[in-house]
């Protein structure tokens, strides 16, 4: 095994031991009201405001991180940098239907799962599904390549670890998913909607390739320690799609997506398949 994968694991088997007293913090509080931060006012995205992601970790003491940590999200997926490693093994979702609601954070719009929506398994860890929300234009990179939308679905463990899964989308043929949401999310405002039973299992992966990282939140207080898993295949959403979700949002977050970080020597493993004759 090489040093970067070893180190890797070293420190995926340090999470579950070390103190969690931060994850629990953001978790407890995303568990009420799935939010990363309370007040969106207090941050933005637009740089020359005093406020802007260069920023953040100056606006208040408890988000020094954005500024100082190590471990950083979005990244750039640069092809170079990327270890295949098969060993980690097809993603496990156990996802079922729930009651869930759409809100709208102002800084971006989240639908929420009030009910027993599901899991999934990583590295023996069951992580619950408890909400998923949209930036445009996508976080993370593909080899410097930013794409039209990035969709997140965040999960969280009894131990209070966060996993969080992203997928990306060109502009093409409307995402289904976002299809069945599309009247909610043109319609609402600063309450939230009921939108009844929502399968999770509903959402598109397309393809069994995915990236692995460990960084941090992409909003303030940008929590580090975060298991990133970014499905490989780039899918596709109407320019409508996204047009609705940025005009949703409040004035000055139309453009919700963080620049990409340092890696600071991170390992970022590539899983795929054996055997699967190269398909995606």
């Amino acid at each position: 095994m090489t040093k970067p994968i070893f180190f890797f694991f070293l420190f995926l088997a340090s999470l579950i031991f070390s103190s969690h007293h931060s994850f629990l913090t953001i978790c407890n509080a995303a568990l009420e009201d799935s939010d990363e931060v309370g007040d969106e006012t207090a941050f933005t995205y637009l740089e020359g405001t005093g406020k802007g992601p260069k920023k953040w970790g100056q606006i208040d003491p408890q988000w020094k991180v954005c500024d100082n940590g190590k471990m950083q999200s979005p990244i750039d997926l640069l092809d170079q940098r990327v270890q295949v490693f098969p060993k980690l093994g097809k993603l496990k979702r156990e996802y079922k239907p729930a009651p869930a609601i759409v809100k709208n954070r102002g800084h971006d719009i989240t639908m929420r799962w009030n009910g027993d929506a599901g899991k999934t398994k990583i590295n023996g860890t069951d992580y619950r599904l408890l909400q998923c929300h949209w930036h445009s234009p996508s976080e993370h990179t593909f080899n410097g390549s930013r794409y039209a939308l990035e969709f997140h679905i965040v999960h969280v463990s009894s131990t209070g670890k966060i996993a969080v899964i992203g997928i990306v989308y060109k502009y093409g043929r409307p995402d289904p998913f976002l299809s069945k949401l599309f009247h909610h999310i043109k319609s609402v405002g600063k309450e939230e909607v009921d939108i009844g039973i929502i399968n999770p299992g509903d959402i598109k992966f397309g393809s069994r390739k995915y990236y692995r990282y460990i960084g941090s939140l992409t909003v303030p207080p940008c929590t580090e320690g975060v298991i990133w898993t970014i499905v490989k295949k780039v899918r596709t959403v109407s320019r409508e799609q996204v047009r609705a979700l940025r005009e949703a949002v409040h004035d000055g977050y139309e453009a919700n997506a963080r620049p990409t970080q340092e890696l600071d020597g991170r390992p970022v493993l590539l899983y795929t398949p054996r055997n699967n004759g190269g398909s995606a």
